[in-house]
C-alpha cells in the first residue's frame, strides 16, 4: 500500500476508536519507527486531528467529516447526524431521497481475524512475495466469511474487520461469527501446506469476536466514504483478538451467551480490557458441539481456575 492508502486507513481507524497505540498501528499496517513519525507529522500537525499522548498513543482530535455544515449553507439546521456528502445546489433545496440514511442501531457480532508476528514475517520475505503471502491469507479468509455471509467492513493491513449481522441480519449471527473462525482455521491450515511447501513458512491467526449494540452508519467523505459500527463492540473485539493465542479463538461472554451448547469452550480467567472499566470473562472456542439446538446434549465449559462443568 502506499503511503496514502496506509494514511486514511489509520485515520479511519483512529475515528472509529478514538485512541490508537503506535504499537498497534505498527502490528496492523507492518511499518516501522520512521514510518509512524511520518505519520504523526501528517495526522497531528499537518491534519491537526490528533494530539500524541506519552509518545505511546494517537488521540482523535477532529470531527467526524460531514457532520458539520459551514452556517453559510443551506438547510443546515435540517441536516441529519450523517450529511450528504455532495452539496446542494444554491437555492434549490435537496431532495430527501438524496440524503444519507441515518445511522442505525442494530445488534452485532463484531470479530477482529489478524496475523500474528506478521512485521517478522515481513523482515523474512522480499516485498513482493509477502504480498503474495498476505493476498493469499485474504483469499482463504474471505471464502469462508462469504460462505456465512459475514461482511468485510475493513481490510487493515494484514488484519481484517467483519460484521455478522450487518448489512443482512440472522437470528444465529453469533453462531456464524464462530463457525467462520472455526473455517478460518481449518482452511489455514491447507494454506500453510501450500506455503510450507512453496516457501518454507507458516502462517499464524488469531481471532477475536464480541457481541453488542452498535450504531453503524456512513462515514468519512471525500470519495472514502464506508459504513462502521461505531461503539464500544468493535473495540471490545478489538482487545480480546489480542488476548487470544495463535490459531485460536476467543469470544466475549456476551457471546458465548448466544451460542452456548452449540460450541465446546474453554473459560478462560477474567481478563481487564484496555479502556473497559470491568474485567470481562472471556471464553476460547475449542470446536463445533454438534448440536442441533443449545439444549440437545449436555455440553461442558472447561475453566482454567478449577475443573467444573457447567451443563448447559
Amino acid at each position: 500500500m502506499t503511503f496514502d492508502d496506509i494514511l486514511a486507513q489509520v485515520i479511519t481507524l483512529l475515528k472509529r476508536q478514538g485512541r490508537v497505540s503506535y504499537r498497534a498501528l505498527k502490528r496492523r499496517f507492518d511499518i516501522d519507527d520512521d514510518y509512524i513519525e511520518d505519520l504523526k507529522e501528517e495526522i497531528i500537525h499537518a491534519q491537526r486531528l490528533a494530539t500524541d499522548e506519552d509518545g505511546r498513543i494517537l488521540v482523535w482530535t477532529g470531527h467526524v467529516e460531514g457532520t458539520t455544515e459551514k452556517a453559510s449553507q443551506p438547510d443546515q439546521t435540517t441536516q441529519p447526524p450523517l450529511a450528504q456528502h455532495h452539496q446542494p445546489l444554491q437555492g434549490v433545496p435537496p431532495p430527501s431521497e438524496a440524503r444519507t440514511p441515518e445511522a442505525e442501531r442494530r445488534q452485532l457480532t463484531v470479530m477482529f481475524c489478524d496475523l500474528v508476528d506478521s512485521t517478522k514475517l515481513s523482515s523474512q520475505l522480499d516485498p513482493e512475495e509477502y504480498r503474495e503471502v498476505v493476498r493469499a491469507y485474504q483469499t482463504t479468509c474471505t471464502e469462508v466469511i462469504r460462505r456465512y455471509d459475514g461482511h468485510i467492513a475493513q481490510l487493515l493491513g494484514d488484519g481484517l474487520l467483519i460484521y455478522f449481522g450487518y448489512p443482512q441480519a440472522h437470528e444465529d449471527d453469533a453462531q456464524r461469527a464462530i463457525r467462520t473462525g472455526l473455517g478460518i482455521l481449518a482452511a489455514m491450515g491447507d494454506l500453510n501446506q501450500e506455503l510450507q511447501q512453496a516457501k518454507g513458512i507458516q502462517l499464524a491467526i488469531r481471532v477475536g469476536i464480541h457481541t453488542g449494540l452498535v450504531v453503524v452508519g456512513e462515514m468519512g467523505g471525500a470519495g472514502r466514504s464506508e459504513n462502521l459500527a461505531l461503539g464500544e463492540v468493535p473495540n471490545i473485539a478489538s482487545r480480546i483478538e489480542g488476548l487470544a493465542a495463535p490459531n485460536t479463538i476467543a469470544v466475549s461472554e456476551a457471546t458465548y451467551r448466544l451460542v452456548q451448547g452449540y460450541f465446546v469452550c474453554h473459560a478462560l480467567r477474567a481478563q481487564a480490557l484496555r479502556g473497559v472499566a470491568e474485567p470481562l470473562n472471556v471464553y476460547r472456542v475449542l470446536t463445533a458441539s454438534g448440536a442441533q439446538n443449545r439444549y440437545a446434549g449436555n455440553v461442558g465449559v472447561r475453566s482454567t481456575t478449577r475443573t467444573r462443568h457447567c451443563f448447559l
